[in-house]
């Protein structure tokens, strides 16, 4: 990952003309950076909350809940559909609501890792990760997350992956049942 962006960066890019989207989600923004001040992850918060508007937030998905479309976006900053264009890597921003299961789903021939930039969030009810926890799923794992009932919670992500797959990932919903559990953040 290091030396992809090393040489997306090395390669000046240019900035790409796009419009900021607003999503219900994006109410919850603020939030999400205040608590991501106080905690170990402070400085990418920091930073993220001067340009965090000029983001262009997407859900990804041609089929999505109204429900899911008020509780989540993201937005891609470095990558072929970021802001800062690369083919090598994608880097961008996920924001969920408060009390929010994003379905359970999988990454075609890329890899995904998050970190939380506030709040602690569940992946497959496997754990309660606290912000500054780093999580990396493999291609093809299939994976779900629920956030907290009280706070929305910010991650970063980072993708890896053949650059025609980064720029159409192809995203898609698994139909596999979910667990009734909740893990209690």
């Amino acid at each position: 990952m290091r030396e992809a962006l090393k040489s997306g960066i090395s390669e000046n890019p240019e900035l790409q003309n796009i419009t900021p989207e607003i999503k219900p989600v994006t109410a919850h923004f603020g939030r999400a950076l205040d608590l991501g001040e106080r905690g170990p992850m402070f400085a990418m918060a920091q930073a993220l909350r001067p340009v965090h508007r000029k983001l262009a937030r997407v859900y990804g998905y041609d089929k999505l809940s109204k429900s899911l479309a008020r509780k989540y976006a993201y937005c891609d900053f470095f990558g072929p559909n970021g802001l800062v264009a690369s083919d090598k890597l994608v880097l961008g921003f996920v924001l969920f609501a408060p009390n929010t299961t994003y379905p359970q789903h999988a990454h075609h021939e890329i890899e995904e890792s998050y970190i939380s930039i506030g709040c602690a969030w569940s992946e497959s009810n496997n754990a309660v990760y606290a912000p500054g926890y780093l999580i990396l799923n493999r291609s093809n794992h299939e994976h779900r997350i629920t956030t907290g009932e009280v706070d929305p919670c910010l991650l970063a992500y980072a993708w890896t992956g053949p650059s025609e797959r980064l720029a159409t990932p192809g995203m898609k919903l698994s139909r596999t049942r979910r667990s009734g559990r909740r893990a209690a953040i």
